[in-house]
């Protein structure tokens, strides 16, 4: 591979990554590679400590450590039986942040996209499923983003989980339309959590 079909290959990497552009994985290639930086070896040493240390929980897919999983929120004995359903890993830390909360938790990573071609089955709702029946669950809290696809993928979780005997609620609209959680601050969704309305 020569340097330019490598650099390309460093780029179209990049630009997979959330909110990174061509553009902007194309200045981020040029950074990283620059004669005088060190950040490239920075970035490599990081990558790999977080290969070896760190992994997505296997029951709600929060970030945690290899030694712990099922993450500390999934083991604790403490936890109420309902499940806080959001869209990505970060949203759980967002909500953790307001101490307004003691259930559980699920990520789908993603939501359903038509336009991205992601649809019901890219997403963790068969697992989503299996937990409700396993851990007994009463309450499933949607808490997907206020957009035109969170609220598609939440229409759809409240008809699917009707059949499965739990009650399913959507979090108040405390979280400004078109945004998502992790951009809310920890009052709003805490107050989104506690004003919640059945499906």
């Amino acid at each position: 591979m020569n340097r330019h079909a490598s650099f390309m290959k460093l780029q179209t990497v990049l630009s997979k990554l959330p909110g990174v552009g061509r553009r902007s994985a194309e200045r981020m290639a040029v950074k990283l590679l620059a004669d005088d930086s060190k950040l490239l070896k920075e970035l490599k040493t990081a990558l790999m400590v977080v290969e070896e240390n760190v992994c997505s929980c296997n029951l709600c897919g929060s970030i945690t450590v290899t030694t712990q999983n099922p993450c500390n929120i999934c083991v604790s004995p403490n936890r109420a039986n309902k499940i806080c359903v959001v869209e990505d890993p970060s949203d759980i830390s967002s909500i953790e942040e307001t101490a307004g909360y003691n259930g559980k938790y699920h990520a789908l990573l993603g939501k359903i996209s038509p336009m991205r071609g992601e649809g019901p089955q890219n997403l963790r709702i068969r697992q989503l499923i299996d937990r409700i029946h396993t851990e007994n669950i009463d309450e499933v809290i949607l808490a997907l983003s206020m957009d035109m696809e969170g609220e598609s993928t939440a229409a759809f979780l409240a008809e699917l989980l009707q059949k499965h005997n739990v009650n399913v609620s959507r979090i108040a609209y405390g979280v400004p339309t078109g945004s998502g959680i992790r951009y809310a601050d920890p009052l709003t969704i805490a107050r989104s959590i506690e004003g919640r309305s059945k499906v």
